[in-house]
Formats: C-alpha cells, sequence, structure tokens
C-alpha cells in the first residue's frame, strides 16, 4: 500500500499517551505494543476510536525474521516505558533497579506492516534497543514518511552518528533534538487535519509535538551532529555517576542550574526528522 498523507504510526503506543493526540489531530493511527497488559489498558481506553476505524492496535514486538513466529519480551515491572526484545537492556535495566519478567508474544514483521496499512506521514519509533529494526525496514519501501522521530542513544555518541547516518541514507535531511524530560505538562496550540484549531497538554510519557509543530528550525546533519556534542558534554558532566554528581552537593547543583535554566541539565532526547 502507498503513502497515506492521513495516517500515524505510533511504534511503541505504551498507555497511548501519543495515539491520544495523534487522534485529536485528526489522523487515523496504528499503533504497536508488545506488552499484553499496555494493550489490553490501550484497548479499553481507545475503544470508541478503535470501533470506529480510526485506530487499530498491532500486538506483538518487532524482531527480525530469524528471531521465529514468537519471542522473549522483558516486561518491565518498575518502568513499564522499558519494555524490550533486548536481553542486554532488560540486564542494564535490572541493575538499576528495574526488574524485567519474560513473556512470549507474536513477531510483528514492520515491513509487512507498512505494505499492510500504508506508509504513514509520521513515523514515532520508541522501541527499547529496536528502534533500528524500523529504519532497517524502511529502506525495502519507496515511499517514506514525510516525519519520524526515533529515541537518541544517550550512552555511546558513536551510536548517535549512525543513528544520523541511517536517517540521512533514508533521504532525511532535517533534524531537531528533541528534550524529553520535561515533555509532562507542555501546552502546544496547533490545528487538526481539518483546520480546526486544537489545544493540548501533554501528559507523562508523551513525546510530544511533530513535524512542523516543532519549535526551533531544522538542522542540517553537521548541526544536528553538533548539537548532539554539546548534549553529551552535558551527559559527561551532569548525569549519574558523572563528574558533578560525584562531588559534595554536586546533585544539587545539576538540580538549580536546570532550575535557573528553566529545563533539565541532561534528560533524554529523541531526534525527529524531515524529508526533504
Amino acid at each position: 500500500m502507498a503513502y497515506q498523507p492521513d495516517l500515524i504510526f505510533d511504534i511503541g503506543l505504551h498507555r497511548g499517551e501519543d495515539t491520544d493526540f495523534y487522534l485529536k489531530k485528526g489522523f487515523r493511527v496504528v499503533a504497536f505494543e508488545a506488552d499484553p497488559d499496555l494493550v489490553a489498558h490501550c484497548k479499553a481506553r481507545f475503544r470508541d476510536a478503535i470501533a470506529e476505524g480510526r485506530l487499530q492496535i498491532v500486538e506483538g514486538a518487532i524482531a527480525p525474521a530469524m528471531a521465529g513466529e514468537r519471542v522473549a519480551f522483558y516486561k518491565n515491572l518498575q518502568k513499564s516505558v522499558w519494555g524490550t526484545i533486548d536481553a542486554s537492556w532488560a540486564e542494564r535495566n535490572e541493575k538499576s533497579g528495574a526488574r524485567s519478567v519474560k513473556v512470549e508474544v507474536v513477531r510483528v514483521d514492520v515491513v509487512e506492516a507498512f505494505l499492510t496499512f500504508g506508509v504513514p506521514f509520521y513515523l514515532k519509533v520508541d522501541i527499547e534497543g529496536a528502534d533500528h529494526l524500523v529504519l532497517d525496514g524502511l529502506h525495502r519501501l519507496k515511499d517514506r514518511p514525510c516525519y519520524i522521530s526515533i529515541e537518541a542513544e544517550e550512552l555511546d555518541f558513536s551510536r548517535i552518528v549512525a543513528q544520523l547516518d541511517a536517517l540521512r541514507d533514508l533521504g532525511y535531511h532535517g533534524f531537531k533534538p528533541v528534550q524529553q524530560a520535561r515533555m509532562q505538562r507542555t501546552q502546544i496550540a496547533t490545528t487538526t487535519l481539518r483546520g480546526d484549531p486544537l489545544y493540548y497538554v501533554f501528559g507523562d510519557s508523551a513525546s510530544g509535538p511533530f513535524g512542523d509543530d516543532l519549535p526551533g528550525a531544522w538542522l542540517s546533519y553537521d548541526q544536528c551532529l553538533q548539537e548532539y556534542r554539546g548534549i553529551f558534554a552535558g551527559y559527561r558532566l551532569f548525569r549519574d555517576n558523572a563528574i558533578l554528581s560525584r562531588l559534595p552537593g554536586g546533585k544539587g547543583i545539576t538540580r538549580l542550574l536546570g532550575w535557573v535554566r528553566g529545563k533539565p541539565m541532561v534528560g533524554w532526547y529523541d531526534t525527529h526528522a524531515k524529508l526533504e
């Protein structure tokens, strides 16, 4: 199926924090979620949109074909947003005190999903440790989403370079790193697909606005890479176990600096990209 200008893919549905915004914008949504409990929650929350055909939920985990028809999904018991198919991510989370349990779920073929539902206007990808599988799948399609966002790597700068390279190879040449740590309670005045005014307040765990609703200018590849160099410098200074946080009173200083700036000193980011 070809490009669908009124469609959004929400890959990483969670509790529907983003899908709620997309539906209110007037888009049709295909949402993907591996956690069976979160699927049940969203089926109840969006029962009307599902009945009206505005929302379809694809149950299961996006994984490579070699994984088989069913795959292990590590459901995080402390932080549900940290669910993953990557065992190493689950181990890392457990070291942070966030334990997971392994459940078996259906494997979802992302290319098959594009062929079934069409290529969306906007593609949101937030599936811990597996975002690259979606980007790999786009290489097999003729069309591309106009806008895409993925969760930015936080630990290894070379992976940021790899993410941006992958997006550029797909034809994306406008970029924006978007801070996620204070997205909760962010307010936006925008319009629906029909042109009606929409005032929206984002909730906890929401990814926030996308496309031309994002503030600021679109950056080139080189400008975005330079922006991330600054972000990673902040990580080295202000993150837990970083230079400043190990000093007496360091964490308090970090919080104070964030309050003065009006935004966190670290946080985490999504990379948004625009097709040009």
